[in-house]
């Protein structure tokens, strides 16, 4: 791990990849102000409090991180997206084997950020990695389920984004009048099932 200042009173810690982040955002939950990234965790701390509070954390020791309010969340998918083709191809796979291995496991929301509500999911069959387009869209739907990297995710509202949509669902994300806006949560689970 790498400890960046961030600022006056922040510091960026980099961690060895996703897992590694998300077990130690795990291990300071309650402890310090803290934002989960892909392989980062910023900490509301000095470098020196951010140097002691992670001496003694040891990767190799935590298991997979969960918090203690998390939540599994079925998703209905429409799989009609105007990429799921292209996604076949680059994978070697059918579009009713996308489908199946995109429905086969539980992913986890490791980190949540580009738009609020727009929650990362990890964890997905490794078969689905997929490069972004080149040409971002201007216009994504919302509720379009999409690919890009190793992550799946679902576009909590319309906007313009590069990632390559498998299908729809019309299952809320987003809703600024309920108590807690976002449906997903670092730590939550999430299976999606075809409709």
């Amino acid at each position: 791990m790498r400890v960046l200042p961030s600022g006056d009173t922040a510091s960026l810690i980099e961690c060895a990849n996703g897992f590694e982040a998300s077990a130690l955002a795990a291990t300071l939950q309650g402890t310090v102000e803290l934002t989960l990234g892909a392989r980062t965790v910023l900490v509301r701390a000095s470098r020196s409090q951010t140097l002691a509070m992670i001496a003694t954390f040891d990767p190799s020791e935590q298991s997979v991180p969960t918090h203690s309010e998390s939540q599994h969340h079925i998703i209905g998918v429409r799989y009609d997206g105007p990429d799921l083709e292209r996604v076949a191809g680059v994978v070697g796979l059918s579009s009713d084997e996308v489908i199946a291995a995109h429905t086969s496991t539980t992913l986890r929301v490791g980190f949540a950020g580009f738009a609020p509500g727009f929650a990362y999911l990890v964890g997905g069959d490794p078969r689905l990695e997929v490069p972004r387009l080149d040409v971002p869209r201007p216009r994504v739907p919302t509720g379009s389920v999409a690919l890009a990297s190793r992550y799946s995710g679902i576009y909590p509202r319309e906007s313009a984004g590069g990632w390559l949509i498998i299908g729809h669902t019309s299952d809320w994300l987003w809703d600024i009048d309920r108590t807690i806006p976002a449906r997903f949560a670092p730590g939550d689970s999430v299976t999606f099932e075809a409709i």
